[in-house]
């Protein structure tokens, strides 16, 4: 029995349309794989940069530890490497410049292989007391048992709150965490206290 005309050529017609549908479904598949695996790293490397960046403040903290527990401040007139303390800070170094870091202190590495550095820089132009001729230091006006913060323009009230006769100095902590996996995490604190 012989077919009709019509039905002969379209014969075979469908293989070629489903492998090229197959093809097009294959390409989209390794695409939504491939998608969802930057996705993961993605994620992955956010969290991984969270961490680092908490177990940094380990540092902040350790630097703001001793900072605080000094009873005699005139120690901070000049460096004290051992401690990881500098009395300057030349406003145009950032923590990528090596010479930033001179005078830093190195933790031992922790379990999971991180090895966190810290500095604490005071806000100062020279070494010495921030009263010198020449001296400029980052300062802010303290104030004594300051019930609420004052509103503007209220500096003068008979009600104000009494300002400390000496100003607070300005210290920059910054931390910085190397991870096993190369992440690099730098954490900054600044801390304000009398001298």
């Amino acid at each position: 029995m012989r077919r009709p005309s019509s039905l002969r050529r379209q014969a075979g017609l469908a293989l070629p349309i489903m492998l090229i549908m197959l093809a097009v479904m294959l390409v989209s598949s390794i695409y939504l794989l491939k998608a969802s695996t930057s996705t993961t790293l993605t994620t992955a490397n956010l969290a991984y940069d969270s961490a680092l960046g908490k177990e940094a403040d380990l540092g902040v903290h350790k630097a703001f530890e001793w900072l605080s527990g000094l009873v005699d401040k005139s120690v901070l007139y000049n460096n004290l490497p051992a401690n990881g303390y500098v009395a300057t800070m030349d406003p145009t170094w950032t923590v990528s410049i090596a010479a930033f870091w001179n005078g830093s202190i190195t933790l031992p590495p922790d379990n999971s292989g991180n090895v966190i550095e810290y500095v604490i820089h005071r806000m100062c132009s020279f070494p010495g007391a921030y009263g010198n001729a020449n001296q400029f230091c980052m300062q802010t006006t303290a104030k004594n048992n300051a019930p609420a913060p004052v509103q503007m323009g209220s500096s003068l009230a008979q009600n104000a709150p009494p300002y400390a006769g000496q100003p607070q100095l300005h210290y920059v902590i910054t931390a910085r965490i190397f991870g096993p996996r190369g992440g690099n995490v730098v954490t900054q604190s600044v801390v304000m206290m009398g001298p």
